[in-house]
């Protein structure tokens, strides 16, 4: 969400004892606090050095565990009923259906305590705290419920799938939500409450983009906790250089199957490179450091318009032609017949054929790349840059049908269905999510 966040001033509530908040979060920045819902001195937030705090002037619950994973959803429910006999049941926390139990603070309300903020007559605020203008989340979040009235356990939100042992979404609970509940993000970025009650949010500010990434199709973004980041903001997907050589690469490395991705330049082009890793390669994290890019080892290999050339293990070869801001990048990624190809705009460079299989004809051999101690590969895509001579800027488009914040202009076909991307898919080829790992 970056610098958007949410709105509603809330009415006269069914309940002043009992609420339950559940909703699905996917963090792409840590480090930071982040909230989840403000309203005057109640706080529901990431604490900046990254555990979990429900923080109400009644009671509190703040984790042990810290919360860094910015690669998957997460779901969290939060349970209050003062009205219990017992004082640790009046505030319950259920993290992935699974309720919390070790906290580094403890406050529980004192029985039949009235709630002092939160399901109050006043306004509450999703994404930022409202007395300094801070606290703004970076991440997505999708299916925020607020029942007013009602303590739900998370099994009303969600269940564990018996085939993979997952936690997985139930996305049409059964719940009654009183005068204040809503439910807003279901499909989408709608702020329209789909409770029935009318309670519908506003964008305070900024702009709240629509994805593709779900709790039920996980997209890659890029990795904030690489060894050696640029700048990354809207929600992990838009790479500024910050000094010397920086890379970013995507979350998600696989070790078969076809995938595609797209990359937009968004400054000048020198001293940028569009390539992929091989990260389970014994060189790679030994090799790089605070001012490397992607190609400057034999562990990857890129292509830099600014040399109009593909880079690998420090040496420049062939002749790619170059690259303008505004141009965008597309990567095809053959794990299955061992080649990658790039293209500009549509146009496959080398006289790329992504679709000839084992031929690889215009491809680049992944066994370039590949680790000849017999480990499993795994190869994640991601850029490299460098604010020499001035300021870079890449936004990646893994699926979520948007460059950073920016939706693309049209939608090229996906045979797939999975992702939206603004030039064809490669017949066989598919995104770097969690349903395209598994295609």
């Amino acid at each position: 969400m970056g610098t958007t966040y949410l709105t509603k001033t809330l009415g006269t509530p069914t309940g002043t004892k009992k609420l339950t908040i559940s909703l699905w979060v996917k963090r792409t920045a840590t480090g930071a606090s982040q909230i989840l819902l403000n309203s005057d001195n109640d706080y529901f937030y990431f604490h900046s050095t990254d555990y979990l705090d429900f923080d109400m002037t009644i009671g509190r619950l703040a984790t042990n565990r810290l919360f860094r994973d910015t690669n998957g959803w997460m779901h969290i429910v939060m349970a209050v009923d003062t009205t219990l006999g017992t004082a640790d049941d009046r505030i319950k926390m259920y993290i992935n259906g699974v309720q919390e139990t070790s906290f580094q603070a403890r406050s529980n309300p004192s029985q039949d305590a009235t709630f002092a903020d939160y399901n109050t007559a006043q306004e509450h605020t999703i994404g930022r705290r409202q007395t300094a203008n801070d606290m703004f989340l970076d991440g997505v979040i999708s299916h925020y419920h607020f029942i007013d009235g009602t303590a739900y356990a998370a099994s009303t939100f969600g269940s564990t799938d018996t085939s993979t042992g997952q936690w997985k979404i139930n996305t049409s609970p059964s719940v009654t939500y009183g005068n204040n509940g809503f439910f807003i993000l279901k499909d989408g970025n709608s702020v329209t409450d789909q409770s029935g009650n009318s309670n519908n949010w506003a964008v305070g500010a900024g702009t709240l983009s629509n994805t593709e990434d779900c709790p039920s199709n996980n997209f890659a973004t890029f990795n904030p906790l690489s060894s050696n980041n640029p700048t990354l903001s809207g929600g992990s997907l838009i790479a500024a250089a910050s000094g010397g050589y920086r890379y970013a690469l995507s979350t998600i490395a696989p070790s078969t199957g076809k995938y595609y991705a797209e990359f937009k330049l968004t400054t000048a082009s020198g001293y940028t490179n569009f390539g992929v890793e091989n990260i389970s390669k014994g060189t790679f994290f030994s090799q790089y450091n605070s001012n490397s890019y992607i190609g400057e080892y034999n562990s990857g290999v890129a292509y830099q318009p600014g040399s109009s050339s593909l880079y690998h293990n420090g040496s420049s070869s062939g002749s790619y032609g170059g690259a303008s801001s505004g141009d965008v990048i597309g990567i095809a990624m053959d794990l299955d017949n061992g080649f990658i190809y790039w293209h500009k705009n549509g146009t496959y460079l080398n006289s790329g054929v992504p679709t000839s299989a084992g031929t690889g004809t215009g491809g680049y051999a992944l066994s370039n790349i590949a680790n000849s101690s017999g480990t499993t590969n795994a190869y994640a895509m991601g850029v490299s840059l460098a604010n020499t001579g001035g300021s870079r800027s890449i936004s990646a488009n893994f699926g979520n049908g948007t460059f950073g914040t920016t939706a693309i202009s049209s939608e090229g076909t996906n045979a797939s269905g999975i992702g939206k991307f603004e030039y064809d898919v490669p017949a066989g080829y598919t995104a770097l999510s969690t349903k395209g790992l598994n295609e």
